[in-house]
């Protein structure tokens, strides 16, 4: 339960925001004019964002919306490669008359990556890289407990609860997770050829 459990939160794919682009904003402590909120919120904003990315390469999304409005997530614009999936969800408000102009790019990896690590040497003034949640797995619990089959009480059932952000479903993603076990533990397996080729008799 645990080897999954940790398997689930940490390696399954998926994809996430590596950096942002902000028309007027040199650096992530700036505000914008006619902005409610500053930088550094629209960027915790935003990293709560749940896309599918149809595409094996990163994509730029783009928003532009001019004020008055509420800009959420349904407001960025996207190929046919991405998908948002949590539209509803609040960036920032922009006030009548101010624009907000954004960029962000979006890619596909695993696991957590630090915005240092999202940072290139060429990336130009006002590109700000964020850190980049790609599990589509946001919480596992799972449950051992004795249970009976027949006559014997000698069994474990393992119950598992699984939150997704919506990209994948919690049965997808423990297939893939149990997968990813199985092909690690290959390789010890393949260490010898008598455990290679021995039979195991599995009561089912």
């Amino acid at each position: 339960g645990n080897s999954l459990r940790r398997i689930l939160l940490s390696s399954l794919p998926g994809a996430a925001i590596t950096n942002i682009q902000i028309d007027g904003v040199l650096h992530e402590f700036s505000t914008i004019k006619g902005v409610r909120e500053d930088v550094v919120q629209i960027i915790l904003n935003i990293k709560g964002l749940a896309l599918k990315l149809f595409a094996e390469e990163e994509k730029t999304l783009e928003i532009d919306i001019t004020g008055p409005a509420t800009v959420t997530a349904g407001d960025i614009i996207v190929d046919s490669d991405v998908e948002i999936l949590n539209k509803d969800m609040y960036i920032c408000t922009v006030a009548e008359g101010a624009t907000f102009h954004a960029r962000l790019t979006v890619k596909p990896g695993r696991g957590y990556v630090q915005a240092d690590e999202n940072k290139k040497e060429d990336m130009p003034i006002g590109v700000l890289p964020v850190d980049s949640i790609y599990t589509p797995v946001r919480k596992v619990n799972y449950q051992v407990e004795n249970t009976r089959v027949g006559r014997r009480d000698d069994f474990d059932k393992l119950t598992m609860e699984i939150w997704t952000d919506g990209s994948i479903i919690a049965q997808e993603a423990l297939s893939l997770a149990a997968k990813i076990l199985t092909e690690h533990l290959d390789i010890f397996v393949n260490l010898t050829d008598e455990a290679k080729n021995a039979e195991i008799m599995v009561e089912k």
